[in-house]
């Protein structure tokens, strides 16, 4: 296995909770690609699952983040999700 696939399997299906003031929103990492540098997410909100690709951002401090909402503007940032159950 290389380097970039465990890096990016450590990702896999973490889980981030967002409340945009209507409504949960539920944010599972599906793939997480370094060399394009996009996002997949399964997203769940209203109790619709959808799934989007993102651009991959990085912030002035160096933390991964994409950009989320009718204009893009919500910034939620990778190290936020965290693994759920166990």
């Amino acid at each position: 296995m290389s380097k970039k696939e465990t890096s990016a399997n450590k990702y896999y299906l973490l889980e981030f909770s967002y409340d945009d003031g209507k409504y949960e929103i539920t944010f599972n990492i599906i793939d997480l690609d370094f060399v394009n540098q996009t996002i997949t997410v399964s997203i769940t909100r209203a109790g619709k699952i959808t799934q989007d690709t993102f651009p991959l951002l990085r912030d002035k401090d160096g933390r991964l983040y994409f950009e989320y909402g009718r204009f893009f503007e919500n910034k939620i940032t990778i190290n936020d999700f965290e693994k759920v159950g166990d």
